[in-house]
């Protein structure tokens, strides 16, 4: 107990997993916790002369099976093992911590997604801009950026690290600025210091500088990333080659996509269970490493033409060669999780049948190239491809002639090192596959000699090899004989010849044992000079197998080639969302939409139509046609041509954020208060349903000054902008690059056949009341609405009303301001509004000003 509190000392905040004998047991808070979280049992045992201590253990070879959980479980877990041979101890057996695992960083195979990186994160941070550090242990992808507090919290969303590491005096503004969402874990100060960062990833890269990984500038990014190495030395892992180089995202390469777009437009993650997302549509790739880079590829998208261009071309080249497109996909299925094996190799983990499997995925990577060069392609993106795979023959020969055919995972499971590579081992095998004849020979040749003929050669781990002669031919025994044990029925012996076989059979066993293992770490070693050709072999099949994804879904989903240019159009033609129509019933079709956008003519877009018309679906899937276009993927229309986009802003549907005391409406604000300040004249704007959260005349007056707002602003962003009121149809009168369409319906009697065309033209109808007749809203409920509404039609025609269905009429004033008339002005209270509202400049008023100026009004009225 004194060597564990030791140990345990240097681990408060980890759970220790004390290696004793065949256990692995946890004591006191530990214990109750790895129970709790196990599902295993707690018990007591005496602590010395202290009183009782829980503890609660299990086997240590179910540790793969019960570390997962434990991490999982939101534990950081400290293995203590035995450093030395407990027989050859003289006191208490040497202990000492092997791998700290947490979220962040670990090997093992049951705590990593296959599909998903396992980044480690670091941040720092102050009041204006913030560095971050991506680092993934099991893949050794190392990627570092810096930026805005909003950026970095826009890579933290995209990423989604598994564990993040930041200054722990800092974590009050940490959770202000990042949320809570992470598992987080705080470092000290002094990790964070530039100068000890800058020294460490120096140190760890062998240079004198850092300006061959192009990150010389960004201080805070390097304060990050030398946090996360640190972080790995900190938690034992010191064997980390295969980390070779650092990169840096650079922020103006890739499409601007906030937090709440990604959420908003599914792209990976659907509050609906069941539900299908974007990537579940793209990823058909056939390793690991493709589903790991499509992932990147969805969460950053290009924007520069070129190389967007150059993957449309390889996607369209494997369209037209589908035999070489099914081949190549064969060998990538083949060779696995390339990336992840050669980090393994890189910390001693690999084992003997891993690394004929790494032999494997070579030796698939040389047929590719091969199946390449007979392609004979003019694509150069496919030329360099090709050109850079390496099948590092030499290795691949080495492994070949020095692994066993069908080695085991386990060094001493079986045969590891093939036969003609060690004379001195294939000396000692001889010796135990000749050991049955030999054993037989003995058999006979003393069953002669004494003549009993019923004489056995038998083991056990007691005596070794022994004679075993029953009680009726015990007097034949001869004198040369040693007796070892007596039983009921028969007597067992040892003879001096036996003796010395054993020695020679159990040594042979001992010297293979001993010689397979320095054989194979000799092989480990010769391998880790192959770490960055395998790596970059690993980065390149995954490139492949992404863009081979992307000619498969092209081909099963009917998508074409989009035209990527540099001007500021999205003219969409026969467009679809790419999700939706995966999950239509048999035999029914998408209905498809043309959309057109510009920055001249058409710049804003008002759409109207009732409830489930299909307005969210069409703003959603110009975004995710944008998007796929802009991965270099085909895309779901008849004819797309996307003018380069920067940024994609979504403000769709209501969510409350309660649990920090946001409404709805607050939610929606901060969003749209997000995309106000971020405009850029290449940016896509969709905005569903702004103002719903509110009441209808907050609501109605904040949407058309958002409206307002983004066509007067000299940035003429491309906005799609769905509504309920249908009094911003007013503003196409007014301004002439607003256009109104509305999503069209078909009344026929009391139903509504919704056709789910965009047409010109805006509507006055929301036919709220004929959705709830559909969603089964009882049928008194629905005649008593249809009422009501006949109601209220009435007293707005008369021009009495000023309920939510009151018909707004847009006034030309004589100054040739424009103003909303919601009601009859027949109140003292509604002639003061009337003259708070008429002495307001619009024309200079911010969002957050008539956000301010509604509220005066609203306390006007006791609101």
């Amino acid at each position: 107990m004194q060597q564990y509190n030791s140990i345990k000392g240097k681990y408060p905040d980890a759970i220790l997993l004390f290696r004793i004998g065949d256990f692995y047991e946890t004591f006191g808070e530990d214990a109750i916790k790895t129970a709790g979280t196990l599902g295993i049992t707690l018990t007591k045992r005496r602590n010395g002369a202290a009183a009782d201590i829980e503890l609660a253990g299990f086997p240590y070879h179910s540790l793969d099976n019960y570390l997962p959980k434990l991490v999982r479980g939101g534990h950081r877990v400290a293995i203590c093992d035995q450093l030395e041979d407990p027989k050859l101890a003289k006191k208490i057996v040497k202990r000492g911590i092997t791998e700290l695992v947490t979220p962040g960083v670990t090997y093992n195979d049951k705590l990593l997604e296959h599909k998903s990186n396992n980044f480690l994160s670091a941040v720092h941070f102050d009041d204006q801009q913030a560095g971050i550090s991506f680092l993934d242990v099991s893949t050794g992808e190392f990627l570092v950026a810096q930026g805005t507090i909003a950026y970095v919290e826009k890579l933290l969303q995209s990423f989604k690290p598994n564990e993040v590491l930041f200054q722990k005096n800092k974590k009050k503004q940490f959770s202000e600025s990042f949320g809570e969402k992470f598992y987080t874990y705080g470092l000290d100060e002094w990790v964070f210091a530039p100068v000890f960062s800058t020294e460490v990833l120096l140190k760890h890269f062998g240079t004198s500088s850092l300006k061959g990984f192009g990150i010389e500038s960004l201080n805070f990014g390097i304060v990050a990333a030398g946090a996360a190495l640190h972080y790995l030395a900190a938690t034992q892992h010191d064997r980390v080659r295969h980390i070779t180089s650092v990169s840096r995202i650079e922020e103006e390469h890739y499409v601007w996509l906030d937090r709440f777009t990604v959420r908003n437009l599914e792209l990976f993650w659907s509050a609906n269970e069941k539900a299908k997302t974007l990537i579940d549509v793209l990823d058909e790739t056939v390793s690991p490493m493709g589903a790991r880079l499509m992932k990147r590829w969805l969460a950053m998208p290009l924007k520069e033409q070129k190389p967007i261009e150059e993957r449309l071309e390889v996607v369209g080249f494997f369209l037209k060669n589908t035999e070489l497109q099914k081949k190549i996909s064969h060998q990538i299925y083949s060779i696995g999780d390339l990336e992840r094996l050669i980090s393994k190799v890189a910390t001693g983990r690999i084992s003997p049948r891993e690394t004929a499997h790494l032999k494997k995925s070579l030796h698939a990577a040389g047929e590719i190239k091969n199946l390449l060069n007979e392609s004979g392609t003019a694509v150069n993106a496919l030329k360099k491809i090709r050109d850079q795979l390496d099948p590092c023959k030499i290795i691949q020969e080495k492994i070949e002639k020095e692994i066993a055919p069908d080695p085991p995972f386990q060094i001493g499971k079986g045969k590891v090192i093939a036969d003609g590579v060690n004379a001195d081992l294939d000396e000692l095998r001889k010796i135990m596959s000749s050991g049955k004849n030999y054993l037989l020979e003995i058999q006979q040749r003393e069953s002669q000699r004494t003549g009993i003929g019923s004489l056995k050669v038998n083991f056990n781990n007691v005596f070794g090899y022994f004679l075993e002669v029953t009680n009726a031919h015990k007097h034949k025994v001869p004198a040369d004989w040693i007796r070892k044990q007596t039983l009921s029925n028969a007597e067992r012996y040892i003879t001096e010849e036996l003796k010395q076989y054993e020695e020679k059979i159990l040594g042979a066993e001992e010297k293979i044992l001993s010689l397979e293992t320095k054989l194979f770490h000799e092989l480990i070693l010769a391998l880790a000079d192959y770490i960055s050709p395998i790596q970059m072999n690993a980065s390149i099949i995954a490139r492949l197998d992404c863009l081979l994804s992307f000619a498969q879904i092209a081909q099963k989903n009917n998508y074409v080639k989009p035209h990527i240019n540099d001007s500021k159009i999205i003219d969409i033609k026969g467009g679809r969302h790419p999700v939706i129509e995966k999950q239509l019933p048999p035999g029914e079709e998408y209905v498809a939409n043309d959309i057109y956008l510009d920055n001249e003519r058409q710049q804003i877009l008002i759409i109207t139509g009732p409830n489930m018309s299909g307005k969210s679906a069409l703003l959603r899937q110009t975004a995710l046609i944008t998007i796929m276009a802009q991965m270099g993927s085909f895309v779901p229309a008849h004819h797309a041509n996307i003018g380069i986009v920067d940024k994609i802003f979504t403000r769709v549907g209501a969510s409350d954020n309660l649990s920090q005391g946001e409404s709805t409406f607050m939610v929606e604000m901060n969003e749209t208060a997000s995309i106000l300040n971020n405009l850029s004249d290449r940016c896509l704007i969709l905005l569903d349903e702004i103002g719903r959260g509110t009441s209808t005349y907050d609501g109605i007056s904040i949407a058309w000054s958002i409206a307002e707002f983004l066509h007067h602003h000299p940035s003429r962003a491309k906005v799609l902008f769905a509504t309920h009121y249908h009094e911003l149809n007013e503003m196409e009168k007014s301004m002439n690059r607003i256009k109104n369409f509305h999503v069209s319906i078909k009344e026929a009697g009391n139903k509504v056949i919704f056709l789910r065309k965009l047409v010109p033209g805006g509507t006055e109808h929301s036919f709220g009341i004929h959705v709830a007749k559909m969603a089964g809203v009882p049928k008194k409920v629905v005649e008593r609405a249809n009422e009501i509404l006949a109601a209220l039609e009435g007293t707005r025609d008369t021009g009495q009303g000023t309920g939510k269905h009151q018909k707004s009429k847009v006034n030309s004033q004589k100054d040739g301001e424009m103003q909303l008339s919601f009601f009859q002005l027949n109140d003292p209270v509604l002639e003061q509004i009337k003259e708070e509202i008429q002495k307001t400049d619009i024309n200079t008023l911010t969002p957050v000003e008539a956000l301010i100026k509604l509220n005066e009004i609203k306390k006007m009225i006791g609101g």
